[in-house]
This record gives structure tokens, C-alpha cells and sequence, in this order.
């Protein structure tokens, strides 16, 4: 029979939150398992996008193709450029000097639609509208890249775009690629979905071509769920000790307990 003094007040709360514990460590351990699975699906995704042969994108948009599920496939797009709404992409680092991306709306070929192209990137000190005259491509250009989804809100942390003051028509800089909001400064539909110009042998002049795929791994998910697993085990399995340990140094303060448990 259990003594009496683990019915106490003291001892039921004690237990209680020992459990909530328990049970809280394994949610955890749960969730990292869940980014592992998440991380898994993302990678796989990625890496069927990366060894799929090239897309022709002129020919992808006459056959209306999937193209928001085909994030960072290589593709091959013409046409040409609209610098009239062109816009920048704040807060991009080259070599520890801080500058803009960018993003300006290719006409294709062909078509009546547009889509956004990060050129790459620029210096800080060059990126007003009269500067950025200099770095603009004329006549038909054919762009090599990779496709990339926008983002609806900024990353954790992040700040999101300002609305339009009173009077504003249009943002130059954003925070975010966020189409949704481009597109109503763009003449023309936007696809929805962009391209990021790839690095051009030869090329070594302004903007400066930047294409960072992501990492491949699957992070540190399962030590994570590992761990917090081992302290859910560690705190289930010992608070049953713990409380034995503790009632039994609690009745030999207590002889006349201790007298009684025995009676």
C-alpha cells in the first residue's frame, strides 16, 4: 500500500505537473519529427526540380503549365524587358557590401504575359532610377535561371512591405517578392511565379548574378526529437524514484510516521 503521503496536496500537484511534463517533452519530440518529415518532402521536391531537364518557358506558358510547383527547375526564357517597372529587393550582401536585387518584368515572347526576373545584384550607391540606366539589357534577351515561388509575408523576424502612402503609386524597394502586391504596379500579368537569373560565364559586370540553391540535409531534426524524447523518458522513469527517495527521507524525520506506516 502506498503511503500515505504521497496523497498529499503537495505530492498530487507535484505528480500532475511531472506528467504534464512528461507529455509536453514527447510533443516535442513529435514536432521534430514532423519538420524531419517536412524537411524530407522539401528536399525531394527540390531535388526532382533540379534533375529535370530544362524548361522551355515560352512554350510553358502556351500550355499553361504548372510552373508554381516546379520551384527551382532550370529554365530558359526570351523576350524582353519593361525597365519602366522595374523594382529593387532590399537588404541583399555582396562580398560584405550591402545593395539591391534587381527585379525587372520580361515581356515573353509570344505571349501576353510577363514574369518577374531577379537580373542580380547592384550597389547601394547605384540604385536610383536615373543610375540604374546603366545596367538595363535592350532588344531580346534570352535569360537562363531557375524558378522560384514569391512570398506572401516576410520570414520570421522580417518586416513586411509598407503600404502605399497617400498620393504613392507604386514601391521601387520591397522587402519581400511578394507578387501579389507587384502585380498591381505591372501593366501586364505577372506569372506567379519568378526567375532567378543564373551566373553567366563571361559575365562579370553589373548586377551581379546570385543563384543560392538551398541545402539539401536533413538538419538537426532527429537529434532534437532524440533528445527530447530521452528527457521525457529520463523524467518518467525517474520521478517515481525521486518520490520514493523522498517520502522514505521524509519519514526518517519523522519516527513517529514511520511508526505508524509500520503499524
Amino acid at each position: 500500500m502506498k503511503p500515505a503521503g504521497f496523497w498529499s496536496v503537495r505530492w498530487t500537484l507535484t505528480t500532475l505537473l511531472a506528467i504534464a511534463g512528461v507529455a509536453v517533452l514527447a510533443r516535442l519530440g513529435i514536432w521534430q519529427l514532423d519538420r524531419l518529415a517536412e524537411r524530407r518532402a522539401f528536399n525531394q521536391r527540390v531535388l526532382s526540380q533540379l534533375q529535370a531537364s530544362p524548361l522551355d518557358l515560352n512554350a510553358a506558358v502556351n500550355q499553361a503549365a504548372d510552373l508554381f510547383n516546379m520551384e527551382y527547375r532550370s529554365v530558359t526564357v526570351s523576350g524582353e524587358y519593361d525597365f519602366s517597372q522595374e523594382v529593387l529587393l532590399r537588404n541583399q550582401v555582396l562580398d560584405g557590401q550591402l545593395g539591391f536585387h534587381v527585379l525587372t518584368p520580361l515581356r515573353i515572347a509570344n505571349s501576353d504575359q510577363m514574369v518577374l526576373v531577379d537580373r542580380g545584384w547592384i550597389p547601394f550607391d547605384q540604385s536610383a532610377p536615373d543610375q540604374r540606366v546603366q545596367f538595363q539589357e535592350l532588344g531580346r534577351v534570352v535569360v537562363q535561371g531557375v524558378i522560384r515561388r514569391p512570398q506572401s509575408k516576410p520570414d520570421f523576424g522580417g518586416i513586411p512591405d509598407p503600404a502605399l502612402a497617400e498620393g504613392e503609386t507604386r514601391l521601387d524597394a520591397w522587402n519581400i517578392v511578394n507578387l501579389d502586391r507587384i502585380q498591381h504596379q505591372v501593366s501586364a500579368p505577372l506569372l506567379d511565379v519568378y526567375i532567378v537569373q543564373s551566373p553567366e560565364p563571361g559575365w562579370s559586370g553589373l548586377p551581379a548574378r546570385q543563384l543560392v540553391l538551398p541545402e539539401i540535409t536533413e538538419g538537426p531534426h532527429m537529434g532534437y526529437a532524440l533528445q527530447w524524447f530521452t528527457f521525457a523518458g529520463i523524467l518518467a522513469l525517474g520521478y517515481p524514484f525521486f518520490v520514493r527517495r523522498q517520502l522514505r527521507q521524509s519519514a526518517s524525520r519523522d519516527p513517529q510516521a514511520a511508526a505508524a506506516r509500520v503499524g
